[in-house]
């Protein structure tokens, strides 16, 4: 007898640092989950992301029981983590807080490339140095 699917949930949590305190109890706590089995997979599929927002999707079914699917961390999360910087600027034209290289944008375009909407790898560099700009990174070549 197949499983009966009772609710898909999305929502975001740290990578590895997630609790079963909110985001996760709050979207996963009505539908009476083991919030404590749920947060320890979920801690150890994500501890290579570890503290960036990593986007969930949750198939949550009648008797209890779910399937996880992780996805890859937030873009703007692993540009911080590759320039070096904790947030952006705060008056994007004048203020630039970082550099990043393109060959950092690729890399992380490689990681990114199931989640992204790009075909080539150039077309995820350009999607990610737009990103970039609008947050106060400069992109250099390299």
């Amino acid at each position: 007898m197949a499983k009966q699917l009772q609710a898909i949930v999305k929502f975001h949590a740290l990578g590895g640092k997630a609790t079963a305190a909110p985001p996760v109890g709050t979207a996963l706590g009505k539908y009476g989950l083991n919030l404590g089995q749920f947060v320890k997979d979920f801690n150890d599929r994500t501890k290579g992301s570890m503290g960036m927002r990593v986007p969930i999707v949750v198939k949550v079914y009648s008797d209890r029981t779910y399937d996880l699917e992780t996805k890859s961390p937030h873009s703007v999360d692993m540009i911080k983590q590759a320039a070096g910087i904790e947030t952006g600027a705060h008056n994007v034209p004048k203020d630039k807080v970082g550099t990043i290289k393109t060959s950092q944008l690729e890399e992380i375009v490689k990681a990114k490339k199931k989640d992204l909407n790009a075909r080539e790898l150039e077309q995820g560099v350009r999607t990610l140095a737009g990103t970039c700009r609008s947050m106060g990174v400069d992109v250099v070549d390299g």
